[in-house]
């Protein structure tokens, strides 16, 4: 073997050996919250533009992910949305979550100890000033109302998307779970898989929901431009954000691993 050879299969060993090192990291658990800042994250809040955390709606204490209100007068549909800057396709989230405080008092009734993480978003800059809700799936966070009625956690929701569930295209707005019902100041283990247009969620270790093949359709979302909003479309990539409904929620060990 010539020296030039060498070296060029040396060089070839060296690239090689790099990309696999590579492909290896990008596999492995990585924290998407560092536990002091909100560096990585981008906010989206109803009635405001792209960036503005309004009224430090979303902040970290004490070394947790909070959504808090103590700094707004009303709620005025102010949904929120904390956006990770990087777009997943195939991934494995995980994270716990935890209500705590008080609701605000002129939020949706429905909103009452009620949060979720986004999935398969369109990216926070392409989401308009008006825009109620990113079009995307959600996997909701409910807790209890202390009414002895089931209200389940890890369920599914749809702003602008649709999912098909047990074979069938499923049209409604939300999808429960099996969950057990949870109660409110207890701390949740959540996590979402989503691989090749299938979706599992998992609640304190156990299956809750099934389901596949999202893709853009349906309602839910007012306010977007119509050139992001293509029905049919099947989703296969997007954003993941974590979401402020009016009570008042909080995060940690927030872990994804692309699969």
């Amino acid at each position: 073997m010539t020296f030039t050879k060498l070296c060029l299969s040396v060089f070839l060993l060296i690239i090689l050996t790099a990309c696999a090192q590579q492909a290896h990291t990008d596999h492995e658990w990585k924290s998407l919250f560092n536990g002091q800042n909100l560096d990585g994250w981008t906010v989206k809040i109803h009635h405001h533009e792209v960036g503005d955390n309004f009224a430090d709606t979303f902040r970290v204490e004490n070394g947790l992910l909070r959504v808090s209100y103590d700094q707004y007068d009303t709620f005025d549909k102010q949904f929120g949305h904390l956006y990770f800057n990087k777009p997943y396709a195939n991934f494995h989230l995980k994270l716990d979550y935890r209500f705590y405080g008080e609701f605000m008092h002129d939020a949706p009734h429905y909103a009452l100890r009620n949060s979720g993480v986004m999935y398969y978003s369109q990216a926070p800059k392409t989401i308009l000033k008006e825009q109620d809700w990113p079009i995307s799936v959600e996997m909701q966070f409910l807790a209890g109302l202390d009414d002895g009625k089931a209200r389940p956690t890890g369920n599914m929701c749809s702003p602008g998307t649709e999912i098909d569930y047990q074979g069938q295209r499923y049209r409604e707005h939300c999808l429960r779970s099996s969950s057990p019902t949870l109660g409110v100041d207890e701390w949740v283990s959540a996590e979402l898989i989503v691989k090749n247009g299938e979706v599992t969620q998992i609640i304190n270790g156990q299956t809750v929901l099934q389901y596949s093949h999202p893709e853009m359709g349906g309602k839910f979302v007012k306010g977007y431009d119509p050139a992001v909003w293509t029905p049919g479309k099947t989703l296969t990539s997007g954003y993941i954000a974590l979401q402020s409904e009016g009570h008042p929620i909080e995060f940690k060990n927030i872990e994804i691993k692309a699969l």
